[in-house]
């Protein structure tokens, strides 16, 4: 116990004391702070004054009257109109606008045109440089609401039968569970919300957390055999011994990292604008069950260590550290595809592919937290997905182990499966 125990210390503090992961670290609380609060800094720096357009259309229309009393209503929408006066021709018109652009009055200008095949005229929206879409779409959202006010009138429809016609059809969600015959209210549209946001959160730090700590352990074993400092420490620790000892290092220091993260996201969240933001969404973070906090934290720490482990024994069969990358590939792979399952997930939980990938138990951390997020998985299979990923991370422990004893102490080139699998045989502890 000891031993492992200075393996532990050892790898956490060498990494921890290291001037680049304090620096990443602070990098990363900035960046995070200043995500959750992008809404807020994207509000101050933009301008309330609303962007001028012009319209051009001939002296006997009334839509640029209408359009621009739409925006006036709307003022969301920051849109101001500014009628350009009829030249009674197309190109005097055209150079009227075209001088407003340039005199930086207005930001482009809608042009109507009569159109034969139809009752409403045709739009062309214009403006100088890169197109800004918003601005075209608020100004086609306005058109569609005068031409269907327009329609609506010549109908002779009453005030009351347009108002009910322009009313949106609201539909609630609501998860309902059906067990025994009996039928149970699930997760509410608020708990959706958020177990959809920690399932987003744990594909995003799984991944993440796999991708840098595990390439840290294939390094830093990498790193000390070609050092030959290994011919050392495998006399003195055993081999199994020795990579939990990395592994659980290393774990402690992503979720030492993962806790400052935690802190820093807790703190923004209790700012007033993300708090009035929260309300306005109707997201109640004290809404999440603790059982799902607890599968988060439960399959993050199998996944964790599942992935670790494979790349300590691929590290420990490479001698250079040039070599690595191409040697670790297939678990990147396979990191990235339980990734990207992931995100199809979110938009299918309940489909046969991916309730069959919650059972592969290089996938089950993600995808079976995804169904228990996002669905309501019976509990046999939560518990068999779990049963069955302890022991495939039992038997890559020991699997891993024995590479790991065979792999240290093999230098040159990479050897080959064929080698590997020999000097596992020959090697019985």
């Amino acid at each position: 116990m000891n031993s492992i125990m200075t393996v532990i210390k050892f790898t956490f503090m060498n990494r921890f004391r290291a001037k680049s992961f304090k620096i990443m670290t602070v990098i990363f609380i900035l960046l995070i702070s200043v995500l959750v609060n992008l809404p807020s800094i994207i509000s101050a720096f933009s301008s309330d004054k609303p962007t001028n357009v012009g319209v051009l259309a001939s002296s006997s229309s009334d839509i640029p009257a209408q359009i621009q009393q739409y925006f006036i209503e709307n003022p969301d929408m920051k849109i101001a109109i500014v009628p350009i006066p009829d030249t009674k021709s197309v190109e005097g018109n055209e150079k009227a606008a075209k001088a407003q652009i340039e005199a930086k009055k207005i930001k482009g200008y809608l042009q109507l045109f009569d159109d034969p095949a139809s009752t409403f005229p045709k739009a062309i929206y214009k403006s100088e440089g890169s197109m800004e879409y918003s601005i075209k779409n608020k100004l086609q959202a306005g058109l569609q609401t005068i031409k269907q006010e327009q329609i609506l009138k010549d109908l002779k429809l009453t005030e009351e039968q347009r108002t009910e016609l322009n009313t949106s059809v609201a539909i609630d969600t609501e998860q309902i569970t059906i067990k025994d015959g009996g039928t149970n209210q699930g997760k509410t549209e608020e708990q959706m919300a958020v177990a959809y946001g920690l399932v987003y959160v744990l594909l995003f730090l799984l991944f993440m957390s796999v991708q840098l700590f595990g390439n840290l352990i294939a390094t830093e074993v990498t790193a000390e055999k070609s050092s030959r400092v290994m011919e050392l420490l495998i006399t003195s620790v055993s081999p199994l011994k020795q990579m939990f000892g990395k592994v659980t290092g290393m774990f402690l220091l992503g979720m030492t990292q993962l806790l400052a993260f935690g802190i820093a996201v807790a703190i923004n969240i209790q700012l007033p604008n993300n708090q009035d933001f929260l309300a306005d969404n109707n997201i109640h973070l004290n809404e999440t069950p603790l059982s799902l906090l607890l599968y988060f934290v439960l399959f993050f720490i199998l996944g964790f260590y599942l992935f670790a482990m494979l790349y300590a024994a691929v590290g420990s069969l490479v001698s250079r550290t040039e070599d690595l990358g191409q040697a670790v590939l297939p678990i990147t792979f396979l990191s990235i595809g339980s990734f990207y399952i992931g995100i199809f997930g979110l938009n299918a939980p309940t489909s046969s592919f991916v309730t069959a990938m919650s059972f592969v138990p290089v996938f089950t951390p993600l995808i079976m937290f995804l169904r228990i997020g996002m669905t309501d998985p019976a509990a046999w299979q939560i518990w068999l997905s779990i049963l069955l990923l302890l022991a495939t991370i039992g038997f890559v422990s020991w699997l891993s182990a024995k590479v790991y004893r065979i792999g240290v102490l093999m230098y040159g080139k990479k050897p080959s499966f064929k080698e590997v699998f020999k000097a596992m045989r020959a090697y019985k502890a």
